[in-house]
Parts: structure tokens; C-alpha cells; sequence
């Protein structure tokens, strides 16, 4: 149940990512027609579409963990017997949870700072700018709980245990 209410939100971040693509490919294209063509231009195109840029690599750093999509190397953990494999997942992902807890922390910490500032063009609070590590962070913290919990409840198959795919064929 909770895997399937990961997948569902991890699809409707990867419809967020497509909405933020196109938005920032129109923005950007219509921009440098209107530099050209017409000696004008949006001035919130080159803000917006980065700030949709952080947004959009954060879900898809979710989206990526989920699918165990993330670069890896399996060269020493390989060649370990599955204990030592389980033992390596385990402090993997037990480190991964605290790297979201700092990830989230720090965030915190820009969001309150920087609440009160705004964007040069949006005139919106830099808040939200610096939000998207918060988000990334509480979006993430399930996908590595149920990892380990899976792992510690031993449902995790041996071939699970190494992240790294051969190839993208193996999906």
C-alpha cells in the first residue's frame, strides 16, 4: 500500500517535470523569438524557467530514487556475500536518511532566512526558491524508509541489494 502511494506520487511528479519543461522550453524559445523578432521580451522568462529548473531536478532526484535510477558502483559490493551486501544497503540508505534530514535542515534554515527577501523580477519570496530542498527532502525520507524497512523485515530479494543496473534494458 505504501509502495503503491510512492508510485502514485512519483507519476504525478513526473507529470510536474513535463509541465515544468515545457513551460521553461516555451518561455525560453518565445523569449529569444521576441529579442529578435521584435526587440522585446518577457522578463520573467529567464527567472521563472530557473527557478522551474531547481524545482524540476529536485522531484526528478525523487523520481530517480525511487526507480534506483541514481549512478552507483557496484565494483566491492559485488563481490560481498549477501550478508555483507544487506549490511552495506543497510548503512547506505541509514546515511542517505540523515543526508535528507540535513538536506531538509538546511533548507529550513534558507526558507526562514530568505522569506522576507524577494526575486529581482517575480518579486516573489525567496522562500519558495529555497523550498525545493525541503520538498526533495520529505518526498525522499519514505522511499529510503521503506527501503530499509523492507530490508530489515527481510522482503528485499538478493538481487535488490545492489542498485546498480547493467543496463537501462534491465529496468
Amino acid at each position: 500500500m505504501i509502495q503503491k502511494f510512492i508510485h502514485g506520487y512519483c507519476r504525478l511528479l513526473g507529470w510536474l517535470m513535463v509541465a515544468s519543461l515545457a513551460l521553461m522550453v516555451v518561455m525560453v524559445f518565445g523569449n529569444v523569438v521576441m529579442r529578435y523578432a521584435f526587440n522585446s521580451g518577457l522578463t520573467l522568462s529567464e527567472e521563472l524557467s530557473r527557478w522551474l529548473f531547481v524545482w524540476m531536478t529536485f522531484l526528478g532526484a525523487v523520481v530517480a530514487l525511487n526507480e534506483r535510477g541514481h549512478l552507483g558502483t557496484d565494483t566491492l559490493i559485488a563481490r560481498l556475500p549477501p550478508a555483507g551486501q544487506k549490511v552495506c544497503l543497510f548503512l547506505s540508505l541509514v546515511l542517505m536518511c540523515w543526508i535528507c534530514w540535513l538536506i531538509f535542515d538546511g533548507a529550513w534554515q534558507q526558507v526562514k532566512i530568505n522569506w522576507d527577501s524577494t526575486s529581482a523580477v517575480m518579486e516573489a519570496s525567496m522562500g519558495y526558491f529555497y523550498a525545493s530542498g525541503m520538498v526533495f527532502a520529505v518526498l525522499a525520507a519514505p522511499v529510503l524508509l521503506l527501503n530499509l524497512v523492507r530490508l530489515l523485515a527481510g522482503r528485499m530479494s538478493d538481487g535488490e541489494l545492489i542498485g546498480v543496473r547493467e543496463n537501462e534494458d534491465q529496468a
